[in-house]
């Protein structure tokens, strides 16, 4: 190893982490055909390490940076965890002078708008690295998203049309499995959550710089969780209770897909400042177009754990608007039972409107998402989208959905044991192709998908 890097070691990054070179190249590679994976933060819990190890069975370099005390434990290989100590203004220049020492040539992360990470994407295209980025499925539960380079609002999927998918989809065939009612793995995500943020609230003194990627502190956090695990019981006698009040209403009813307000794609791809302000719009518009005998539910994101006031939001638009016994709120639960009674759907950038659209919906979407496409999502004001709302062309949402499905949604989930298992038997082989999902299937290279069907 070069003198130098021993007398001058990368700041932040303890000289015992930096002089460690299992599993890692400086500056030359092993095998002309190795590359080294240098992971960030990943999904709650296991999958980044199960991820790694499937890489380094394949002849591949691993080195992993953590923040703090949960990333660290999730990480059981202390050879190739690297430790950041340093202070958050100095990422950029210590991840930039990491790639250069240790000849790194792959950075893969999870969501790619939190700070640490948009900086070091930004600093991995300037080098030349290819990005590999996890998010949450577009077509979740039962998909993940992969990607290279961006997701969400800056995935490739944004500048495609519709008509360049049905050119790429001329070699594929494949039958479509049906829109999944339930997110797959809720409780394993809400558990290693509420592991992750005890770790760090009550183990971290080994990283005194570490500041979260959200507004509330870790112990704020870990409370939340805690609180949201121990009331499920109660939340769900409440949903059941609303639900049936909706059901039994016999009114047509359009439904309003909230989303956490501190998740990256409804601050990152959108332009409202708070849930409070995209209530009030969609009543609003809900008081001016929509006939008196029509009802708006409003339904909770499966993990909204009450950081935010969303029912005092509501009762106070009900109230400033006129819409007294018109408005419901129901708290998470299953989509689909609610999606067959209603007329519509509107949000600012879910996910979950990837359900609305296959059963053939109409949707207003406010923010920037992957499905924005003009011949599915209608560009009427909210106000006559509740008077008369346009359906979408499912002709063109079906080929937008099998396109996805051939390229960026992978079976399986982050979770549980039986979705990572399925995840890795095809990304491991996505993470090493020389194409990212969206160019392997344009040039008819894609890996041939073998993808999940909902047990009757």
């Amino acid at each position: 190893m070069p003198a130098q890097y021993a007398r001058d070691p990368i700041p932040g990054v303890t000289t015992a982490a930096f002089l460690n070179t299992r599993n890692c190249s400086f500056g030359w590679r092993r095998f002309l055909d190795q590359k080294t994976f240098l992971f960030l933060q990943g999904p709650h819990g296991p999958f980044f390490h199960r991820l790694a190890q499937m890489l380094r069975l394949a002849g591949q370099g691993i080195l992993r940076v953590g923040f703090n005390r949960g990333d660290e434990v999730f990480w059981p290989d202390r050879d190739s965890y690297i430790p950041y100590t340093n202070k958050p203004e100095h990422w950029p220049e210590v991840i930039a002078e990491l790639i250069a020492a240790r000849g790194i040539t792959d950075l893969v992360l999870y969501g790619d708008t939190r700070p640490i990470h948009a900086e070091a994407i930004a600093v991995a295209r300037q080098m030349g690295l290819t990005v590999h980025v996890f998010e949450e499925g577009y077509l979740r539960p039962y998909w993940i998203t992969y990607e290279r380079g961006g997701s969400n609002g800056n995935s490739r999927l944004m500048s495609l049309t519709v008509p360049q998918m049905r050119a790429a989809l001329a070699r594929s065939q494949i039958e479509f499995p049906d829109a999944p009612p339930r997110w797959g793995d809720m409780r394993h995500h809400m558990f290693y959550g509420a592991l992750y943020h005890f770790l760090v609230m009550a183990n971290n003194g080994a990283y005194p710089n570490f500041r979260p990627h959200r507004e509330l502190t870790v112990r704020q956090e870990f409370r939340l969780y805690l609180h949201q695990l121990l009331t499920m019981p109660w939340n769900r006698l409440q949903r059941a209770i609303a639900t049936h009040r909706v059901r039994s209403s016999g009114c047509p009813v359009h439904l309003v897909l909230m989303q956490l307000e501190h998740d990256s794609s409804f601050r990152a791809h959108s332009d409202f400042a708070s849930q409070t302000e995209f209530i009030d719009r969609v009543m609003a518009g809900f008081a001016r177009g929509a006939p008196k005998h029509h009802h708006l539910v409003f339904k909770a994101h499966p993990l909204e754990d009450g950081r935010v006031p969303i029912t005092r939001a509501i009762d106070r638009a009900t109230r400033a608007h006129g819409l007294q016994g018109r408005v419901h709120y129901i708290r998470g639960g299953k989509l689909a039972g609610l999606l067959a009674q209603a007329r519509s759907a509107v949000t600012v950038n879910s996910t979950a409107a990837q359900q609305v659209l296959w059963r053939g919906l109409p949707l207003k979407a406010f923010g920037r998402a992957v499905y924005s496409k003009p011949e599915f999502v209608s560009p009427q004001s909210i106000a006559d989208f509740f008077a008369a709302p346009r359906r979408p062309d499912t002709r063109a949402y079906r080929d937008y959905r099998h396109y996805l499905l051939e390229t960026s949604q992978v079976p399986g989930g982050y979770y549980s044991t039986k979705g990572r298992r399925i995840l890795l038997r095809q990304v491991v082989d996505m993470m090493l192709s020389p194409e990212d999902p969206y160019d392997a299937l344009s040039i008819g290279n894609a890996t041939p998908r073998q993808q999940l069907r909902v047990a009757r």
